[in-house]
């Protein structure tokens, strides 16, 4: 029996050239303003249109600033970009969200929340994070601008098919243990290359309790792995987060949708080239300490020596140290931070505004702290004052900005100065990665609230 990958994948091979890539079909195409420019201008030189338009969209999500969105962008690369994408989604007939509409947003968190990102499609991206589609049931992954070209023109694009790998995670998962810490955790096991060449499919009774919040998270941070992508197979909880979103299929188009969804999964004896296991018992509340998003413990756990690292591996692990400030052996528990960053197409859905705000609420911001709390989409912010959260952050000393990118990375106005520590729900610490020479901590949405009220890094399960 084949795997769920490959009843997904083989069901979209348009053909297979001998001893070279699989010419792949693909139902859903996101873009946005930073990657699509170059593929966009290549058809426009070739003299062609769009092939399905209807299966295209775009919005502006990385250079957008979180405040006084109804004013221009003042960065003029940031601008140009988003102008440009205007142009060419009226030029060539392609759907976009537009900056300032309610359906703009981050495009990883409004995929799926607006029932465009569907069981048992294919569905890519110009943009390395498309992987969070895959808790929807759907093989998506990031891909370059000139394959973004590749199927803006024809919808396909050329491919090696990557192995399969199952992740189980069993048991339950403990107090202040969120799906944020439960990728971290699995990157620190497999480090940032473990998963190379592989499409992940995650299975077992954690997964099986996620939310769909939790698993597109979980499913977003598959690339920090190596991972070619991950992915969730769709069950009950699936089909009743996507019914009746403005882009699911309705009345007998969902019936019929429906039931050919509650096949897609594995056969009980598929053949998975790796399988590994894990239990829950072994994952705590976590941070990084380092410069890539393997490099992790857990809260209370100290930053590994020079004996725990492997010799050819040293050099750069004091580099990473050298770069965050932190010292071998030390642990961070305690030390002071002076950012805290939630959102992210990793952490910006409403769920996780939920688990920052059950942390602070009826507590106070410490002073020397700048908080930025971003939603991931216009959707999220409207939940967010919905739910009476927005006052409730307001009163411990928060303010809610406008939906976008935000201080994932360093391409618009969010940026964290050099020397400084963030800690931040979003995917990458890279150096420089929220400002050149700023130093990041990955973290959950709870470890978040809990540094944004205390001033340094604290263990969240002292708040719960």
């Amino acid at each position: 029996m084949n795997t769920l990958f490959d009843k997904i994948w083989d069901t979209h091979v348009v053909q297979t050239i001998e001893d070279g890539p699989t010419q792949l079909y693909i139902d859903r195409l996101y873009c946005h303003e930073v990657t699509s420019p170059q593929a966009f201008e290549g058809l426009r030189q070739r003299g062609l249109k769009v092939f399905r338009p209807g299966q295209v969209y775009c919005m502006p999500d990385h250079n957008i600033q979180t405040h006084d969105q109804d004013k221009p962008v003042e960065d003029p690369i940031g601008r140009k970009q988003i102008d440009t994408l205007d142009k060419n989604c009226d030029e060539f007939g392609v759907t976009e969200f537009k900056m300032n509409t309610k359906e703009n947003g981050i495009i990883h968190v409004v995929g799926p929340e607006t029932g465009l990102s569907l069981p048992g499609m294919t569905i890519v991206c110009g943009d390395s994070h498309t992987s969070t589609h895959g808790a929807m049931g759907a093989v998506a992954f990031g891909i370059g601008t000139s394959e973004v070209e590749m199927v803006l023109a024809s919808q396909c694009i050329l491919q090696q098919k990557p192995k399969s790998m199952r992740i189980s995670i069993n048991g339950k998962l403990g107090k202040g243990v969120t799906a944020k810490d439960v990728a971290l955790f699995l990157m620190s096991q497999l480090t940032t290359s473990g998963a190379t060449g592989y499409f992940v499919e995650y299975a077992g009774e954690v997964v099986r309790d996620m939310s769909m919040e939790g698993r597109l998270t979980l499913c977003n941070l598959s690339i920090e792995m190596g991972a070619r992508g991950g992915f969730v197979a769709p069950d009950e909880k699936t089909f009743e987060y996507i019914k009746g979103r403005k882009y699911a299929p309705k009345g007998e188009a969902w019936d019929k949708a429906l039931a050919y969804w509650k096949t897609l999964r594995s056969g009980d004896d598929a053949v998975f080239d790796k399988e590994l296991s894990y239990n829950a018992d072994d994952i705590q509340p976590r941070i990084t300490y380092g410069t890539n998003p393997g490099m992790g413990i857990a809260i209370d756990g100290s930053v590994p020596t020079l004996a725990d690292i492997e010799e050819n591996e040293q050099a750069s692990f004091m580099k990473s140290l050298n770069y965050m400030g932190f010292a071998p052996g030390e642990k961070l528990l305690g030390h002071k931070i002076d950012y805290v960053f939630l959102g992210a197409c990793t952490n910006g859905r409403i769920e996780d505004f939920r688990a920052f705000t059950s942390i602070v609420k009826g507590q106070k911001k410490a002073d020397d702290v700048v908080a930025w709390l971003v939603p991931g989409s216009w959707e999220v912010a409207a939940q967010i004052k919905a739910e009476g959260l927005d006052q409730i952050l307001k009163e411990a000393g928060f303010a809610i900005r406008q939906p976008g990118c935000s201080a994932c990375l360093a391409m618009n106005d969010d940026k964290v100065p050099a020397g400084l520590y963030s800690v931040s729900t979003s995917n990458r610490n890279f150096e420089g990665r929220q400002g050149p020479g700023s130093r990041t901590i990955l973290a959950s949405p709870l470890v978040a609230a809990a540094a944004a009220i205390s001033g340094k890094i604290t263990d969240p399960r002292t708040f719960l």
